[in-house]
């Protein structure tokens, strides 16, 4: 089974209201496992930023110009998504975004579930823990997820970070025992069963040297905004140990 882990940013957070993607983050699964594969581009929405936007994921109008507009990668996203399910955070707010991008291009579909499944880990969450805080730092938090790094929102990273906590989420399998007429079956049907996780290491895969580079052009026009250095660049590099 082909999964996509996607996550957007935005300008603002209504796209009545004339805000628009400025970044899509995709991460692969197939069969459960993370996959080399990933789709991530920064967009060029056309209008500002909300300044409430721009403190959550820190991408600014100045680095926005210099992206290809949604109908410039429409395409690409669209064969990379294609007939899978995709899983996203509170669904309904990308799926709305994505399709008032997808309207506005032509010979797209005008709405996403024309081309893929939609499982939403926020509904998700809301059954396994009621009453509890659900969103994606509560959730990684109680699994066990590091999300160290997020310090800003980002699309890839936040993609990253759901791939894990939804397999973790899901990792008990649930056993469909029909009636065999024995006793012991019946009284263990329905029964959740940990998955033996012994051995089972998740891949990460790295970013790609396109992923890599508009990344690092963000990070150098953030440290110039901020006059030459940021947070981030007192944190150890991890790289090597991945």
């Amino acid at each position: 089974m082909r999964q996509i882990v996607l996550d957007t940013e935005t300008t603002g957070l209504e796209p009545a209201s004339g805000h628009r993607i400025i970044e899509l983050g995709c991460v692969e699964l197939f069969n459960r496992r993370v996959t080399s594969g990933t789709f991530h581009r920064y967009i060029n929405p056309g209008r500002t930023v909300d300044a409430g936007a721009l403190a959550v994921h820190g991408i600014d109008d100045e680095f926005l110009a210099t992206q290809p507009f949604f109908a410039d990668i429409a395409k690409e996203f669209l064969e990379f998504v294609h007939d899978a399910e995709l899983v996203i955070h509170n669904a309904e707010f990308d799926v709305e975004f994505i399709n008032h991008e997808l309207r506005r291009v032509s010979d797209a579909p005008r709405d996403i579930r024309d081309s893929c499944e939609v499982l939403d880990t926020l509904a998700l969450a809301r059954r396994m823990h009621p009453g509890k805080a659900n969103d994606l730092d509560s959730l990684a938090r109680r699994h066990g997820v590091d999300v160290s790094r997020r310090e800003l929102h980002g699309a890839l990273l936040d993609a990253r970070i759901l791939a894990e906590v939804y397999l973790i989420m899901t990792g008990a399998q649930v056993s469909l025992s029909l009636d065999t007429g024995d006793a012991a079956d019946q009284d263990h049907a329905g029964e959740f069963v940990p998955v033996e996780r012994e051995g089972l290491t998740l891949k990460v895969p790295g970013a790609s040297p396109e992923e890599a580079a508009a990344h690092e052009a963000l990070l150098e026009h953030i440290r110039s905004q901020s006059g030459g250095s940021a947070l981030w660049d007192a944190l150890p590099d991890r790289r090597d140990e991945s």
